[in-house]
Order: C-alpha cells, then sequence, then structure tokens
C-alpha cells in the first residue's frame, strides 16, 4: 500500500476548493442578473401601463371633443344661413340666430387637434402600445354626451308673399300688425249705336276710368303648437274708395260726372293652420303644407246698395255702380297650398302652389227700391303660384325678389257663365326688405307692381312681427 504524500492531499484539496467556490461565485452572478433582469422588465411594464393609462384617458378626451365638434357641425348647419343671411331669424326660444357658434367650432376642432397631437407624442416611445391603443380607440368610438335638440325649422327671409315660410317656434306667440295699401285704375269704353260702315258709328261713344284705392290694416296672430305645426288668426279691417269717372250714358253732355262711393268695417277674418313635412337643411327641400279657411264676416258685394232705382238689367236710369263699396268677398272660401324653401349659400328660393274653392250660394242684388234676385252665384275658383328668392344684405337686414301669379275662372250664375266673365290672369313683381329691430321684433316692407290689366297696379305692405 502507497502513501499518498500530504502535500499532494493539500493541493488537491485546496483545487477542489476553489473549483467549487468559482461554481458558487458563478451561480451568484447568474442569480443577481436575473433579479436584475427581472427588475428591469418589471419597470419597463409598469412604465408600459402608465403609458397605456395616459393614452386610454387622452382618447376619451378626443372622443369628447369629438362628439361636442359633431353636435355644433350639426347646429352649425341648421342654423348657418339664417346667421349668414342676417334676415332677424329666431331660434327654439325666440332669440336671434347668433355668431360665436363658428368661433367655438374652431376652438372645439383646435382642441380635438392638439388632443390627437397629444396623443401621437405620447405613444411614440413605446411602439408596443399601438396596438392596445388601437383596440382602446374603438373601445371608445361610441360618441359621448346627448346631442342637443336642433333646430330644423326652415331659414328666415324678407317675406314678400301672404304665405310665410318660417314656423312660429314651439308655445311662442308672434303679434303682426299689418298695413297694406293697393291702387288700380282702368279704362272702360262703351259703345252704343250702329255702324254704317265699318269706320263710322253712329250712336254714343262712352268712355269711363274707374279708379280703386283699398287701405288694409289689421293684426294676425300666430302660436307654434310645437316646432313643426302653428295656428294663425288674421282680422283685417279695410277701408275702400272708388271713383268712376264717364259721362251720362244716351245724354249728350260735354261733361264728366263722378260717381264715388267708400265703405270700411271689418273683413273677411282668416284661419290658417302649418305643418312642416320634413326637417330639410343647407341645400336641401323644406315642404310646408298648410290650410286656409276664409270666413264672409265682410259686407258682401251683393248686401250694398246699387244706384239701380228697380232693375239693373237693361235698365236705363242707373248706372250699376254701387253707392257703398264692399270690405269682403261675401263668399266662404277654402284654400289648401304648399310651401317649399330651397336654402343654398347665400340665397334661399322659396314659393307656393294653391288652390282656392269659393262655397256658392244664392244672391239678391240691393236696388233704390227694392231687391233684384239672382239664383246661385258661383264665384271661380283660383290658382295661385309664386315663387322667390331672398338674398342677405348683413346681420340684419335682407332682401327678397318674386313674381305672384293668379288664374281666375270664370263666374257662373244658375249654372251657367255669366256674361262678360272670362278667365283672368293677375301678376305681380314684388320685392321686399326686412330688418331686424329687436332681437323679437323685425320690419318688413313690400313693394308690388302689377303686371297684367287685372291687377292692382299698386301695392305696399307693411309687416311688424313681434314675438313674444
Amino acid at each position: 500500500m502507497k502513501c499518498v504524500p500530504y502535500r499532494r492531499i493539500g493541493a488537491i484539496s485546496y483545487a477542489a476548493l476553489l473549483m467549487f467556490s468559482a461554481e458558487s461565485h458563478a451561480q451568484s452572478l447568474d442569480t443577481q442578473a436575473e433579479q436584475a433582469n427581472q427588475a428591469g422588465v418589471g419597470a419597463l411594464r409598469d412604465e408600459l401601463n402608465q403609458r397605456i393609462k395616459e393614452i386610454d384617458a387622452l382618447k376619451r378626451k378626443l372622443a369628447e371633443q369629438e362628439a361636442g365638434l359633431e353636435r355644433l357641425s350639426r347646429a352649425l348647419d341648421a342654423g348657418a344661413l339664417d346667421t349668414q343671411r342676417g334676415t332677424g331669424g329666431t331660434d327654439a326660444n325666440g332669440l336671434p340666430v347668433g355668431t360665436a357658434a363658428p368661433d367655438a367650432a374652431a376652438a372645439a376642432a383646435g382642441a380635438a387637434a392638439a388632443q390627437a397631437d397629444t396623443a401621437g407624442q405620447a405613444a411614440a416611445p413605446g411602439q408596443a402600445a399601438q396596438p392596445a391603443a388601437s383596440q382602446t380607440a374603438q373601445q371608445q368610438n361610441q360618441p359621448v354626451g346627448q346631442a342637443p335638440v336642433v333646430d330644423s325649422r326652415p331659414p328666415a327671409v324678407a317675406p314678400i308673399f301672404d304665405q310665410p315660410g318660417v314656423l312660429t317656434p314651439r308655445h311662442t306667440l308672434v303679434v303682426e300688425p299689418y298695413f297694406n295699401f293697393a291702387y288700380s285704375s282702368e279704362n272702360q269704353l262703351s259703345l252704343v249705336g250702329y255702324t254704317v260702315i265699318p269706320a263710322l258709328l253712329i250712336g254714343l261713344i262712352n268712355v269711363s276710368e274707374v279708379k280703386t284705392t283699398t287701405l288694409t290694416g289689421g293684426l294676425a296672430f300666430r302660436y307654434g303648437l310645437t316646432n313643426r305645426l302653428e295656428f294663425e288668426l288674421r282680422v283685417p279691417y279695410v277701408y275702400q274708395t272708388n271713383d268712376a269717372v264717364a259721362r251720362q250714358v244716351f245724354t249728350g253732355a260735354a261733361s264728366n260726372s263722378v260717381i264715388s262711393s267708400n265703405g270700411n268695417g271689418i273683413g273677411d277674418v282668416e284661419m290658417t293652420l302649418r305643418y312642416q313635412l320634413n326637417e330639410g337643411g343647407p341645400d336641401k327641400f323644406y315642404y310646408v303644407g298648410w290650410l286656409r279657411f276664409k270666413t264672409a264676416t265682410g259686407k258682401s258685394p251683393f248686401n250694398v246698395l246699387t244706384d239701380c232705382v228697380t232693375t239693373c238689367i237693361a235698365n236705363t236710369t242707373g248706372t250699376g255702380l254701387p253707392l257703398q263699396q264692399p270690405t269682403g268677398s261675401g263668399f266662404l272660401a277654402i284654400q289648401p297650398g304648399l310651401t317649399w324653401l330651397f336654402p343654398t349659400d347665400p340665397v334661399v328660393f322659396f314659393g307656393n302652389f294653391s288652390y282656392l274653392h269659393s262655397f256658392g250660394k244664392n244672391e239678391s242684388l240691393m236696388l233704390i227700391n227694392g231687391e233684384e234676385p239672382l239664383g246661385k252665384i258661383q264665384p271661380g275658383d283660383i290658382w295661385g303660384f309664386n315663387i322667390g328668392m331672398g338674398l342677405a344684405l348683413n346681420e340684419k337686414a335682407s332682401v327678397s325678389i318674386g313674381y305672384d301669379m293668379s288664374i281666375v275662372q270664370p263666374t257662373s250664375q244658375n249654372g251657367q257663365t255669366v256674361v262678360g266673365s272670362v278667365r283672368t290672369i293677375l301678376g305681380t313683381l314684388l320685392i321686399g326688405y326686412s330688418y331686424r329691430v329687436t332681437p323679437k321684433t323685425t320690419l318688413n316692407f313690400s313693394i308690388g307692381a302689377g303686371l297684367t290689366r287685372d291687377t292692382p297696379d299698386l301695392s305696399l305692405t307693411m309687416r311688424v312681427p313681434i314675438s313674444f
């Protein structure tokens, strides 16, 4: 048995100790490195989560800004034309349409852009946050809050026709004093005799000129039952004068005589119901259907005294002219119609279609010494059409121009067309101006010029609607 020297045993032990120490130190280093890596990953994960939370918060704010901008855009689409035209339109509270909304929309757009830039900068450090941000954006894609009620009424224009296009807001009362002046003149030529040759007349030539002036003043009351339905009551008071300049029939008088008459009193009261059929919008049509009922509260033309003594048929003792002037038509009537408006910046096109039907009845002509029965009188129906265009001058003033035409059918008596009654066409060219005096008061003025012989030569109308 060999004996190993102690020196060799000690060297082997020392080498083994060194190897064990080295292995232990390596394991310790690996543990420290792993712990360091885990700590770094945890810090990066915490930082990433924090970034994701910040991005989520920015996305929510951005969604709120986008929802607010969308609401402002819808409101601006409905009211921008009214604001730019400055026609004195009012909102649902009866206040004028303001001009602060575009600034608010611009501010909201700037805020949304700033939020978008901030979100982009926050997402830049961590590219891994992009998928999470996209998923969060999809989750936050729903509008925040409730959009305000948008005023969908047609834009206001300077009124030149009888039927307005803008409805009264809900639970709002509009009182409109109005005044109308109309003047017309007509020349009439009557030949009483016989001709020897076509160029020679033996008999009397009667030339007469009739001048009529009508003053109408009254009040119109409009109340908004809803934002799309309104009721109107119109109560007129009429004063009319008529001057007929002519020579006496069957006489050789060398000078003209004048027969003048006048009359005044309440006119025919009217009631109208209007309903907006659609919402419309910029570059879209608005349609307003309406139904008007005209009473016979005014004095009828058949209830005024004429200068005929016993009869006006083949009568030689009177002209048949009235000694008083009527203030109404004397017949009940109903009139359906449709108003349309088409706003396209910077103008608004508008117009009406209507049909008026009068209810016939038995009438008698009042004479100096009694009455003369006429039978059933049926006034001719009237087809109406008009078209116009409104344009803003500034924030408060606007101007409108339009054409109004009515086709009056012949009048019948006892089922037969009255002799001398023919189809009549009335055409009027109208220009109107509007100025908003206060937020609830507007001054409207229009001028009409007759384009046909049967139309009044001149008409002037003043309206002052006041909202309550």
